[in-house]
């Protein structure tokens, strides 16, 4: 039986309700103006690589949200359990030591200092039987180089959403496989040094489906000399995600599309060894590591089915 409305059948009562909804009222706006309250935040990692979360205040019903920034670069700012979070992005060339955020709220602006602590990542090495992948010729170095720079403007990308709210940081796996070659690996391409493995790879067979790992807008796709076919998705605010080494491509520029949506096939175009899906994460203009961003789960697991080709890498 519902007791509610005998609860307010005496003139007591009633004259009690208004004062209790009042009451509760500045707690009900605080919770409906309080962007990302529920968010689900990275793993904290303050490393070359890692993801850094700073807190910055409590949130206030009608105040917004504070601005921050690294650098000139502006971070991804969101709530969570009332308190204003910066989550911000290491890049692996980060130096480990004191940095700053700048950060900008409804009382000034102000300097955050935090600590970037060292990581030694292992090393990988791989054996490419096309040479011409590691030691290229002048047209494709001068290819590559131009392919390098348009992607280096796409992870410095920022769209700011309303009250970044449309950031959701918990991401899903795009692909069904065995997580293979690890981000920040220190890679050499037949015996020669190059750049830290700034993703990781799933093992899958050609044409296995690759979906968004979050909700966003198709901010690119392209046929790159190194990363093959790949999309890339802007969740806002700063926070990119790439998928590499497409077989082909689902998406088109400018489409909105939902957490789990096809993006295209697993392949290997580009360079690499075999079909894989290469994933990045890109955090204020900084490659980070993408299983900051997954629920935790047992190291290496395969799904069931999966037979992981030999692993590489996007540049």
């Amino acid at each position: 039986m519902d007791a509610t409305p005998a609860t307010l059948s005496t003139p007591a009562a009633r004259s009690r309700f208004p004062r209790l909804l009042c009451a509760a009222l500045p707690a009900l706006a605080l919770l409906i103006l309080s962007p990302g309250a529920h968010a689900a935040l990275p793993r904290a990692a303050s490393v070359p690589g890692g993801v850094a979360l700073l807190p910055l205040g409590p949130v206030h019903a009608g105040q917004p949200a504070p601005r921050a920034w690294l650098g000139e670069q502006p971070v991804l700012v969101t709530a969570e359990k009332q308190r204003w979070i910066a989550i911000v992005g290491l890049a692996l060339d980060l130096p480990p030591g004191a940095h700053e955020l700048r950060v900008s709220a409804a009382d000034g602006e102000r300097r955050l200092a935090f600590e970037v602590r060292d990581k030694r990542y292992p090393e990988q090495r791989i054996t490419l039987r096309d040479d011409s992948k590691v030691r290229l010729s002048p047209a494709d170095e001068a290819r590559a180089e131009r392919e390098i720079a348009a992607i280096g403007r796409l992870k410095r990308h920022w769209r700011e959403t309303a009250e970044h709210a449309e950031t959701d940081t918990g991401f899903a796996l795009p692909a069904h496989g065995r997580m293979a070659g690890r981000f920040g690996l220190r890679r050499f391409f037949n015996g020669e040094p190059r750049a830290p493995h700034a993703g990781f790879d799933i093992a899958v067979p050609r044409g296995a489906p690759v979906v968004a790992a979050s909700g966003g807008s198709v901010l690119a796709t392209g046929d790159y000399f190194f990363n093959g076919k790949t999309v890339f998705v802007d969740h806002g605010n700063g926070l990119i995600t790439m998928y590499c080494h497409l077989d082909r491509i689902d998406a088109q520029p400018g489409a909105a599309v939902a957490k789990g949506q096809r993006l295209g096939l697993a392949g290997s175009t580009g360079r690499a060894t075999g079909p894989h899906l290469h994933w990045s994460v890109v955090l204020n203009g900084a490659m980070v590591d993408p299983e900051l961003f997954l629920p935790e789960a047992p190291r290496g697991k395969a799904a069931a089915g999966a037979k992981p080709p030999r692993p590489a890498a996007a540049r």
